[in-house]
């Protein structure tokens, strides 16, 4: 069976690194006028070059999603059920050797939790746990997923990948979309990262999306934690290839892209490599110019001010007053955070932020029974 892990093998890391690095500005004149770039293009993009470039690439790609999106973000919000984790890794707050308060979400926790993220107004709603099969796996999923699926609009996950039939069974109960990051597509990196646990399985995280597109995962998102591998313009590049592979081989599935950047945690590890703001901007940009359909996501791990200028050039969904620890909303505590989050406004700031930039907040815009497979009668 092909999956992405056949492209990935014809890829050369410090090929990709040469070729991104001695793009020219007559290389990036290029794919600034071309009406769909495809992967020279998005090296150019992505290339040093760009930056004298950064003002024509944020106006297309304004451009581009004004037409595609109109004049509007989504908003989401992330809710913690799990600290637990059987991984060791480096750079996250969660990881099995740090010394923090671990706690599981019950049934009755998950109710408060529920509730007081439905009176800050959001509809659409990101799982979020440490990967921990065991305790936090499908039995767990299988317990509670139905009672918060009748809460919410929309419901997404970002757990540890599963089986292909388990995600199946997981958009039975209601599952829309799965976010699963590779963190970095570099082997030898990804290794020194992840020290114990299933995590340190290379392969089964990359082939992850192409289990969730052959269970009809109906959103599928990507994306690398910047600044793990010393090229963060590689590690994009290699997102975008995966994005390209998905889009080619599980085309009923919808994509969504986010740019995470490392952020201070409990034992976390240092960049190797800087990816600075305007960089962010570059690169966010670079992704709307190859991908004009697909959702772009920018989270709170970014400080206020450069979210309220950088949504309205390209961003279409926003996380909110993100608590990154179980139990954050109906009870705060910080000693559980996996991360800390930049932006800690309260959602109708930043919803009243964005409308005075004429972008409106869209608190719900899905409803299962509107779906591809609905039946209108």
């Amino acid at each position: 069976m092909t999956t992405f892990t056949d492209r990935w093998r014809e890829l050369d890391w410090d090929d990709i690194r040469l070729r991104i690095n001695s793009k020219t500005s007559q290389d990036v004149e290029r794919a600034l006028r071309c009406s769909r770039p495809g992967r020279e293009e998005m090296m150019a993009l992505l290339s040093p070059a760009a930056d004298a470039y950064l003002e024509p690439l944020a106006q297309q790609a304004q451009r581009l999603t004004r037409q595609r999106f109109g004049h509007t973000v989504s908003f989401y919000v992330p809710l913690y059920l799990s600290n637990l984790c059987a991984n060791d890794c480096t750079y996250c707050g969660f990881s099995m050797s740090n010394h923090i308060k671990r706690k599981t979400l019950n049934a009755d926790e998950i109710a408060r939790e529920c509730a007081a993220i439905k009176a800050l107004g959001f509809e659409h709603l990101l799982l979020v746990t440490g990967e921990h099969q065991t305790k936090v796996g499908m039995a767990y999923f299988r317990t509670h997923l139905p009672a918060i699926r009748q809460q919410f609009a929309s419901l997404q996950m970002e757990v540890q990948p599963l089986a292909e039939h388990e995600y199946a069974e997981l958009k039975t109960l209601g599952l829309d979309g799965v976010m699963v990051y590779q963190e970095t597509y570099h082997e030898a990196v990804y290794a020194r990262h992840h020290l114990r646990g299933n995590k340190q399985d290379f392969f089964w995280r990359l082939e992850t999306p192409d289990r969730l597109g052959r269970a009809g995962i109906d959103r599928i998102g990507l994306g690398a934690l910047i600044g793990l591998s010393d090229s963060w313009r590689v590690d994009c590049f290699m997102v975008a290839e995966h994005l390209l592979w998905l889009q080619q081989h599980y085309w009923k599935s919808r994509y969504s892209i986010s740019f995470p950047r490392l952020r201070p945690c409990t034992g976390g590890t240092q960049p190797a490599s800087v990816m600075d703001e305007r960089q962010l901007v570059q690169t966010i940009c670079a992704f709307r110019l190859l991908a004009p359909e697909v959702e772009l996501s920018l989270s709170t791990r970014e400080s206020p001010a450069f979210r309220d200028n950088v949504i309205p050039l390209a961003i279409t969904s926003v996380s909110a007053f993100s608590k990154t620890q179980p139990g954050g909303y109906a009870d705060d505590h910080p000693e559980l955070e996996q991360f800390a989050p930049h932006d800690s406004r309260r959602p109708e700031e930043v919803a009243a932020a964005l409308s005075r930039s004429g972008i409106q907040p869209v608190w719900k815009d899905w409803d299962s029974f509107l779906g591809r497979d609905a039946q209108i009668l």
